[in-house]
Protein backbone atom coordinates (compact mmCIF):
# COMPACT_ATOMS: atom_id res chain seq x y z
CA UNK A 1 0.00 0.00 0.00
CA UNK A 2 1.24 3.48 -0.82
CA UNK A 3 0.63 5.35 2.43
CA UNK A 4 1.58 8.64 0.76
CA UNK A 5 -1.82 8.56 -0.94
CA UNK A 6 -3.40 9.05 2.50
CA UNK A 7 -1.01 11.67 3.91
CA UNK A 8 -1.88 15.28 3.12
CA UNK A 9 1.05 17.58 2.38
CA UNK A 10 0.26 21.08 3.65
CA UNK A 11 2.47 23.84 2.22
CA UNK A 12 3.79 26.65 4.41
CA UNK A 13 2.79 25.08 7.75
CA UNK A 14 3.75 25.83 10.47
CA UNK A 15 5.84 28.43 8.67
CA UNK A 16 6.64 29.47 5.13
CA UNK A 17 8.74 26.99 3.17
CA UNK A 18 7.75 23.92 5.22
CA UNK A 19 5.81 21.09 3.57
CA UNK A 20 3.99 19.62 6.58
CA UNK A 21 3.09 15.91 6.38
CA UNK A 22 -0.39 15.64 7.94
CA UNK A 23 -1.10 12.09 9.15
CA UNK A 24 -4.61 12.93 10.36
CA UNK A 25 -5.99 12.12 6.91
CA UNK A 26 -4.38 8.67 7.14
CA UNK A 27 -5.82 8.16 10.64
CA UNK A 28 -9.30 9.22 9.50
CA UNK A 29 -9.39 6.22 7.15
CA UNK A 30 -9.88 3.30 9.53
CA UNK A 31 -8.72 0.59 7.14
CA UNK A 32 -5.55 2.47 6.16
CA UNK A 33 -4.72 3.39 9.78
CA UNK A 34 -5.24 -0.26 10.80
CA UNK A 35 -3.00 -1.42 7.96
CA UNK A 36 -0.27 1.04 9.01
CA UNK A 37 -0.45 -0.13 12.64
CA UNK A 38 -0.47 -3.79 11.56
CA UNK A 39 2.67 -3.24 9.46
CA UNK A 40 4.47 -1.62 12.38
CA UNK A 41 3.30 -4.45 14.66
CA UNK A 42 4.68 -7.06 12.22
CA UNK A 43 8.06 -5.35 12.38
CA UNK A 44 7.87 -5.40 16.20
CA UNK A 45 6.80 -9.05 16.35
CA UNK A 46 9.86 -10.03 14.36
CA UNK A 47 11.95 -8.17 16.97
CA UNK A 48 10.28 -10.02 19.88
CA UNK A 49 9.62 -6.80 21.81
CA UNK A 50 8.48 -6.70 25.44
CA UNK A 51 7.31 -3.09 25.53
CA UNK A 52 6.61 -0.13 23.21
CA UNK A 53 7.88 3.39 23.96
CA UNK A 54 6.65 6.54 22.24
CA UNK A 55 7.29 10.28 22.69
CA UNK A 56 4.35 12.62 23.06
CA UNK A 57 2.11 13.29 21.39
CA UNK A 58 2.11 11.62 18.02
CA UNK A 59 4.28 8.77 19.26
CA UNK A 60 1.24 7.85 21.35
CA UNK A 61 -0.93 7.81 18.20
CA UNK A 62 1.12 4.97 16.73
CA UNK A 63 2.69 3.42 19.82
CA UNK A 64 -0.47 2.72 21.80
CA UNK A 65 -2.25 0.79 19.05
CA UNK A 66 0.95 -1.14 18.23
CA UNK A 67 1.32 -2.15 21.89
CA UNK A 68 -2.35 -3.19 21.92
CA UNK A 69 -1.89 -5.41 18.85
CA UNK A 70 1.20 -6.99 20.41
CA UNK A 71 -0.38 -7.40 23.85
CA UNK A 72 2.52 -5.58 25.53
CA UNK A 73 2.72 -2.41 27.61
CA UNK A 74 3.19 1.13 26.39
CA UNK A 75 5.59 3.61 28.04
CA UNK A 76 5.01 7.32 27.39
CA UNK A 77 7.88 9.76 26.95
CA UNK A 78 6.79 13.24 27.97
CA UNK A 79 8.03 16.79 28.30
CA UNK A 80 9.39 17.85 31.69
CA UNK A 81 6.82 18.22 34.46
CA UNK A 82 4.14 16.01 32.89
CA UNK A 83 4.79 12.66 34.60
CA UNK A 84 3.71 12.23 38.25
CA UNK A 85 6.32 9.79 39.61
CA UNK A 86 10.12 9.76 39.77
CA UNK A 87 11.56 10.25 36.28
CA UNK A 88 14.72 10.00 34.28
CA UNK A 89 15.28 13.00 32.03
CA UNK A 90 17.42 13.88 29.04
CA UNK A 91 18.06 17.32 27.58
CA UNK A 92 18.42 17.42 23.83
CA UNK A 93 19.12 20.08 21.25
CA UNK A 94 16.50 21.71 19.09
CA UNK A 95 17.06 23.93 16.10
CA UNK A 96 16.88 26.97 18.44
CA UNK A 97 17.67 25.89 22.00
CA UNK A 98 17.10 22.82 24.16
CA UNK A 99 14.20 20.74 25.41
CA UNK A 100 13.82 18.01 28.01
CA UNK A 101 12.15 14.62 27.71
CA UNK A 102 11.24 12.41 30.67
CA UNK A 103 10.22 8.82 31.36
CA UNK A 104 9.23 7.13 34.62
CA UNK A 105 12.33 5.54 36.20
CA UNK A 106 10.52 2.26 36.80
CA UNK A 107 8.95 1.94 33.33
CA UNK A 108 11.71 -0.10 31.66
CA UNK A 109 13.19 -3.19 33.29
CA UNK A 110 16.81 -4.22 32.60
CA UNK A 111 16.99 -6.50 29.58
CA UNK A 112 13.53 -5.63 28.22
CA UNK A 113 13.37 -5.50 24.44
CA UNK A 114 11.95 -2.13 23.42
CA UNK A 115 10.29 -0.88 20.25
CA UNK A 116 10.39 2.91 19.96
CA UNK A 117 7.65 4.40 17.78
CA UNK A 118 6.84 7.83 16.45
CA UNK A 119 4.92 9.30 13.56
CA UNK A 120 7.88 10.99 11.93
CA UNK A 121 11.65 10.68 11.68
CA UNK A 122 13.05 14.11 10.87
CA UNK A 123 16.41 15.08 12.38
CA UNK A 124 16.34 12.22 14.91
CA UNK A 125 16.88 14.31 18.06
CA UNK A 126 13.74 13.22 19.90
CA UNK A 127 14.34 9.55 19.18
CA UNK A 128 18.03 9.82 20.07
CA UNK A 129 17.05 11.24 23.49
CA UNK A 130 14.45 8.49 23.91
CA UNK A 131 17.06 5.83 23.11
CA UNK A 132 19.39 7.31 25.74
CA UNK A 133 16.71 7.02 28.43
CA UNK A 134 15.73 3.45 27.46
CA UNK A 135 19.36 2.32 27.54
CA UNK A 136 20.13 4.17 30.77
CA UNK A 137 17.31 2.15 32.38
CA UNK A 138 18.83 -1.07 31.01
CA UNK A 139 16.44 -1.62 28.11
CA UNK A 140 17.55 -2.99 24.75
CA UNK A 141 16.34 -1.04 21.72
CA UNK A 142 15.18 -3.87 19.46
CA UNK A 143 13.85 -1.56 16.76
CA UNK A 144 12.47 1.86 15.90
CA UNK A 145 9.36 2.32 13.75
CA UNK A 146 7.93 5.40 12.02
CA UNK A 147 4.98 6.15 9.79
CA UNK A 148 7.05 8.69 7.84
CA UNK A 149 10.74 9.32 7.31
CA UNK A 150 12.02 12.62 5.91
CA UNK A 151 15.19 11.19 4.38
CA UNK A 152 16.49 14.61 3.28
CA UNK A 153 16.94 15.59 6.97
CA UNK A 154 19.27 12.62 7.58
CA UNK A 155 17.77 11.60 10.92
CA UNK A 156 18.57 7.97 10.21
CA UNK A 157 22.27 8.86 10.46
CA UNK A 158 21.83 9.43 14.22
CA UNK A 159 20.18 6.01 14.51
CA UNK A 160 22.71 4.09 12.42
CA UNK A 161 23.31 1.15 14.75
CA UNK A 162 19.58 0.51 15.29
CA UNK A 163 17.09 -1.30 13.08
CA UNK A 164 14.86 1.46 11.67
CA UNK A 165 11.56 0.78 9.90
CA UNK A 166 9.61 3.46 8.04
CA UNK A 167 6.31 2.90 6.27
CA UNK A 168 6.94 5.69 3.79
CA UNK A 169 9.80 8.03 2.92
CA UNK A 170 9.91 11.53 1.51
Amino acid sequence: MDFKEYITVVPDFPKEGILFKDITTLMENGQVYKHAIDEMAKFAQAKNVDVVVGPEARGFVVGCPVSYVLGVGFVPVRKAGKLPREVIEIQYGLEYGKDTLTMHKDSIKPGQRVLITDDLLATGGTIEATIQMVEKLGGVVAGIAFLIELSYLNGRDKLGQYDVFSLTTY
